[in-house]
């Protein structure tokens, strides 16, 4: 039998607990989008006008558990491996962004 990859658990986890609430009857794909948004939203809001010395780590920590809460539910909703598309579009951006072409540069692969 397959060991559970801590993302898996942790999609798990989430579900688990949407399902406790009965709310899986809100949370198709376009809602979870939006919801994923809303959240990435609060995520800047703790980095709005702050120096790096004011930012609260806890808060950073609060709201980006919020963002993975809406990411991995999409993923779930939509049917897709988190780590298989992490992987994937690691591999793309590796073939995009050549270490040679893009090392130490900010620029976009089309000016590389």
């Amino acid at each position: 039998m397959k060991k559970r990859s801590d993302i898996e658990a942790i999609t798990a986890s989430i579900r688990k607990f949407r399902d406790e609430r009965d709310w899986a009857q809100f949370h198709d794909a376009k809602n979870l989008a939006i919801c994923l948004s809303v959240e990435a939203g609060e995520l800047l809001e703790v980095f709005l006008w702050k120096t790096p010395e004011e930012i609260e780590k806890a808060r950073v920590a609060e709201e980006l558990a919020d963002v993975f809460y809406s990411a991995f539910l999409l993923a779930d909703s939509c049917g897709l491996d988190v780590a298989a598309i992490v992987k994937a579009k690691l591999k793309k951006n590796a073939a995009k962004y050549p270490v040679s072409k893009a090392k130490g540069s900010k620029k976009k692969y089309t000016e590389l």
